[in-house]
């Protein structure tokens, strides 16, 4: 969910659009397996903060690629899981994943000579 200026250029620019930021490729893939709290997801992810967690489900939601589901259970229980649109984007990305996992070793090998600034 972004600012935009104008209409897409491409279908990757929109979907980039949607996948955008460090964390939401990575959250597409815990509840694509099944719907999961918030601390779940949390657990999954441990470096992101609470606060970025929120702010990236809440995109997602906004976007439609994640339904949270509210109970009336004491405590309260909220659950996330993928939208149909949300699994449909999760299976889009799975061949970049696999690419990724092809060519993980030579990546993380090169990493400091194509990213000198974070070496």
């Amino acid at each position: 969910m972004s600012a935009r200026k104008g209409p897409y250029e491409c279908g990757l620019d929109a979907a980039v659009d949607v996948i955008g930021g460090k964390w939401k490729v990575l959250l597409l893939r815990a509840p694509a397996r099944r719907p999961q709290r918030f601390g779940e997801l949390r657990r999954e992810l441990p470096k992101i903060s609470e606060k970025v967690l929120t702010q990236q489900l809440r995109e997602l939601e906004a976007d439609g690629i994640v339904h949270r589901e509210n109970s009336a259970h004491v405590p309260p229980k909220v659950e996330y899981s993928l939208t149909d649109f949300g699994v449909s984007l999760s299976e889009a990305l799975a061949p970049l994943g696999a690419w990724g996992r092809a060519h993980m070793a030579h990546l993380e090998a090169t990493y400091p000579q194509r990213h000198p600034e974070g070496a």
